[in-house]
């Protein structure tokens, strides 16, 4: 069976949810609840958990920060654009309407 690969890019939040297992005799019980790391991400509205093993964590994290990143790109890319489509309006106020 062939390992499963990590997507590159992933949208969401690295979170650790803390739950009660139900074991009897375990520590839980007394309110201290296991972590157990999860990517919270939102669809169409709602959130929407993955809980994840422990050792997939670090590929999810540089995953989520890869997908950052491409975000701030994309985000200075349209500043660029809105500062270009600015200039390009003043420049043609300043000009003669053509007849």
């Amino acid at each position: 069976m062939k390992p499963l690969s990590i997507p590159s890019i992933l949208r969401g939040s690295l979170i650790c949810l803390r739950r009660k297992c139900g074991k009897l005799n375990c520590r839980c019980l007394q309110g201290k609840p296991h972590c157990c790391p999860a990517l919270s991400y939102s669809q169409r509205g709602k959130t929407r958990i993955l809980t994840l093993p422990a050792a997939r964590v670090p590929q999810v994290r540089a995953a989520l920060k890869r997908y950052h990143q491409g975000l701030q790109r994309l985000e200075a890319q349209a500043q660029a654009g809105l500062r270009q489509l600015a200039r390009l309006l003043r420049q043609g106020r300043k000009s003669p309407p053509p007849r």
